[in-house]
């Protein structure tokens, strides 16, 4: 790919910077005839090289905002793991506003989702809390630092199903917590004593 697309790119269009990571790249267009040359450039070029364009992850993408209100097909992309679309923003004096931003994607939201339910936190009643921490930690910190740089809030129904999941624990370890107010009453001691005890907990504390 760096010879079939990296060097091509930066020899017929310098002026479209552009990522790519292996097989999968965004290029960035001042307008859309700009985009549609590009497209129909990279189109022949792959087949100069034995390879094609994917027919339905290959598409032109506007980038719509508050200062770009104009209509089109597509106006989000998915890329490593993020979905870049319009999304509601604030500015430093309060007001919202428009913009296109990442954040991480639906379908990588599912995939963390369903390794969380593999993870059967609830099952884990042989470990102590501070090793039921260590454990997930190293793991629950790895998704906040990749996917909480851009828009952590789109990340904040994940975390608080950890939470969830630790409830069910403490329910399956300690009888007594098993009623919500004794849970309620143990979980804000909880807090209390080690704020900094889970990951998460520095973003969303509440299950």
């Amino acid at each position: 790919m760096h010879f079939a697309f990296d060097l091509w790119m930066a020899r017929n269009h310098p002026g479209c910077p552009f990522e790519r990571y292996a097989d999968d790249a965004v290029v960035h267009c001042k307008s859309r005839r700009q985009a549609e040359l590009v497209l129909a450039g990279l189109a022949a070029r792959m087949q100069e090289v034995g390879l094609r364009l994917h027919p339905d992850k290959t598409r032109i993408v506007y980038c719509k905002d508050s200062n770009r209100r104009g209509q089109h097909e597509h106006t989000s992309f998915t890329f490593l793991g993020y979905e870049f679309r319009p999304r509601s923003a604030r500015r430093k004096d309060g007001k919202r506003f428009t913009s296109f931003l990442p954040a991480i994607s639906p379908e990588a939201l599912k995939a963390k989702s369903d390794r969380l339910r593999e993870l059967r936190i609830h099952r884990h009643t042989n470990l102590s809390l501070d090793d039921l921490a260590e454990w997930l930690n190293s793991i629950i910190a790895g998704w906040m630092n990749y996917y909480g740089r851009y828009y952590r809030s789109a990340l904040y129904p994940l975390l608080r199903r950890v939470s969830i999941y630790l409830r069910r624990w403490a329910g399956k370890k300690y009888r007594r917590l098993r009623s919500y107010k004794r849970f309620k009453r143990w979980w804000a001691g909880l807090l209390a004593r080690a704020p900094g005890l889970f990951a998460h907990w520095r973003w969303v504390r509440w299950c």
